[in-house]
């Protein structure tokens, strides 16, 4: 790693500020390998999975970073053109410009969960802004890292952009290079890890960690059209995404209708869970247990269970469960829950709603 970053920093250095040609043709060599593998992209997270939706990985990573790809190239110019600034009244007759240098070599610490997505899309920022780019995958999702490795050999120089597969021991080494810019996208106890890491070398970082997204259900709203969209948003990649709706929040006298307006557009969603090819699998057997672990505490407190369908342990597939009022110092209200189970809570007015938000 030491070495790849050293030709990344001379090659660099030789070329501190590459041209829009040269940019645009680095971006036309990653639309062309994410158009050809597309497929075997799709396959191997599948197989990292255990099973996940054809459907989910072609909307959520390939297109996504596809229609990336087509704003940059749209943008790309604009955004390279020197901008006049004013100047002020003791530099006259001076003249200031604005000019968007690249800065060197960025990291790239892409999670599990949209693998592809996750990797691609920053490293298509960093290329974009002139950079070279080293790229860390998950271990959890071996098999497409290891592809992933593969292609950007064959679309692209060492010098320009490399993948390195790897466990933990990688992870932590990665991290600890002297980078122009790291990104890391993943939990808030490891993005904490890695800001006190990368501060030794003063490397700035991009942090894009998970939370406790909330969805607040007016008296107004329509239930059965709110229930669609939450159970949408909640059970793609079965709730593996840092933007799902982590816990809901509905009034009280309507929180009974809203457990059947929710069960019903899941079922219209995922009719059966067991054996549904829609239906996307837990990451892995830690994540698949703790999350049983998190419904367990629940029950242990009282917290009513409503299970939409059966749940297969042996392929880590979990149905998607609605927990009533769970008490708010459960770790089901303390952790990002990352998984198909919802949280409903009851609120008497919108200042308790919003108040228990901001805590």
């Amino acid at each position: 790693m030491q070495r790849l970053l050293q030709q990344q920093q001379q090659e660099h250095q030789a070329m501190p500020y590459p041209t829009w040609a040269v940019r645009q043709e680095r971006i036309e060599r990653l639309q062309r390998l994410l158009e050809h593998h597309a497929d075997a992209f799709t396959q191997a997270i599948a197989q990292d999975f255990g099973h996940r939706a054809t459907q989910e990985t072609q909307l959520a990573e390939i297109d996504f970073v596809l229609s990336e790809i087509k704003y940059v190239q749209r943008k790309l110019k604009s955004w390279m053109r020197a901008r006049r600034v004013p100047t002020a009244l003791p530099f006259w007759p001076a003249s200031n410009r604005l000019l968007r240098q690249p800065l060197g070599v960025v990291g790239v610490v892409a999670p599990w969960n949209y693998p592809l997505q996750l990797a691609l899309s920053p490293a298509l920022g960093a290329l974009a802004a002139g950079n070279r780019v080293m790229i860390k995958p998950s271990e959890h999702t071996g098999r497409f890292a290891q592809l992933l490795r593969q292609a950007v050999s064959n679309y692209f120089s060492p010098g320009e952009m490399a993948v390195l597969p790897g466990g933990v021991q990688t992870a932590q080494a990665f991290v600890q290079l002297p980078f122009d810019h790291l990104v890391f996208t993943g939990s808030t106890a490891v993005g904490r890890q890695v800001a006190e890491v990368a501060a030794r070398n003063l490397t700035p970082v991009t942090l894009e960690l998970g939370g406790k997204s909330p969805v607040l259900i007016d008296r107004s709203a329509d239930l059965a059209l709110a229930a669609q969209r939450i159970a949408y948003a909640k059970l793609f990649n079965a709730g593996q995404t840092c933007v799902a709706p982590d816990y809901v929040l509905v009034h009280r006298s309507q929180q009974e209708a809203f457990v059947q307006a929710y069960s019903q557009a899941v079922r219209r969603m995922y009719p059966s869970i067991a054996g549904n090819d829609d239906y996307t699998c837990i990451i892995h057997q830690a994540h698949f247990s703790r999350l049983l672990a998190l419904l367990e505490e629940a029950h242990a407190h009282s917290a009513p269970i409503v299970v939409l369908g059966e749940t297969e342990p042996a392929l880590r597939r979990l149905a998607p469960c609605l927990v009533l009022d769970p008490p708010l110092h459960s770790r089901l209200m303390q952790e990002e829950i990352f998984g198909p189970v919802l949280p409903v809570l009851t609120y008497d007015n919108t200042d308790q709603a919003l108040g228990l938000i901001r805590s």
